[in-house]
């Protein structure tokens, strides 16, 4: 019998990770490297690990991730989205407190376009009355 494999996307801004889940050690590659090597804020470390952490799962699936778009702390926050997603999908009973943390919840601020007629999204030009 073949072992199983998870799989979830996660999105977070313009980021987009693929994450596979698999019985294993606890061996993290993003982007076919080690995590440590990877992402070097260990903030956005602790962030990737966040639901494996609360949910007692730490060391007991190997994680490849696929991400890409954005930059490293929205790549983090998108992995973290995946990481959960592809849990839930692993073990349904882990939904619930994974819901609680709000790890499943999409966080979908984004950065707001440009406007014509004025120099960014929401500044104007400056008036002059003379």
């Amino acid at each position: 019998m073949a072992e199983e494999i998870f799989y979830a996307t996660g999105k977070r801004k313009t980021a987009v990770a693929r994450v596979w889940l698999k019985p294993g050690g606890g061996d993290i590659s993003i982007n076919r490297k080690p995590m440590n090597q990877y992402v070097n804020r260990e903030s956005d470390r602790v962030l990737i690990m966040e639901p494996l952490v609360a949910n007692g799962q730490t060391g007991k699936f190997d994680i490849s991730v696929n991400v890409n778009g954005g930059g490293i702390h929205g790549q983090a926050a998108a992995i973290r989205h995946g990481i959960s997603k592809a849990l839930t999908n692993a073990d349904p009973a882990l939904r619930d407190p994974i819901k609680k943390a709000g790890f499943l919840t999409r966080d979908s601020r984004k950065k707001e376009r440009k406007k014509y007629g004025q120099p960014g999204a929401r500044a104007r030009f400056q008036y002059s009355k003379r």
